[in-house]
């Protein structure tokens, strides 16, 4: 009996190196992305800063109609200056915390510039400045009375 245990013991710890090994190279990758990220961000702006110079038009965002969990986010978003962790989003939005990180990359995949930083070994997120200021001006994401009302 005691053999049996220390065998499934053994099973459950090889089982375990897994999961950490796996988990480990999962936050590699999506440090990798992020880096990647990051350059393709500065990239795109040193790019409209090159058009802005020239004096050749920026092109117009085309943002897809966001759902509501997406506009709520999207608003929290848009109303804080300062990058929130998928806690503080989750806590603002009333939303559970598990469904913030899915919401967040369906808005990215919307055309909604996010950005994301690492404070302290904690990643936040906050949308671009440039967006925002444009957002106000041109109303891209549609926040009208009537797309709340659906």
């Amino acid at each position: 009996m005691e053999q049996q245990l220390n065998d499934i013991k053994n099973v459950l710890e090889e089982h375990l190196s897994a999961i950490n090994d796996n988990s480990l190279e999962i936050q590699a990758i999506f440090d990798y992305v992020h880096e990647v990220e990051t350059k393709l961000d500065k990239l795109k702006d040193r790019m409209d800063q090159m058009q802005l110079a020239h004096g050749q038009p920026i092109q117009k965002q085309i943002i897809a109609p966001l759902n509501k969990l997406e506009r709520q986010i999207f608003l929290v978003l848009y109303t804080q200056e300062a990058p929130l962790t998928f806690e503080e989003i989750a806590k603002r939005t009333n939303l559970p915390t598990p469904c913030i990180p899915e919401c967040l990359t369906m808005l990215a995949q919307k055309g909604i510039p996010l950005q994301r930083s690492y404070i302290e070994s904690k990643l936040f997120f906050r949308l671009s400045p440039q967006f925002r200021e444009l957002q106000a001006k041109e109303n891209l994401v549609n926040l009208s009375l009537q797309s709340f009302m659906e």
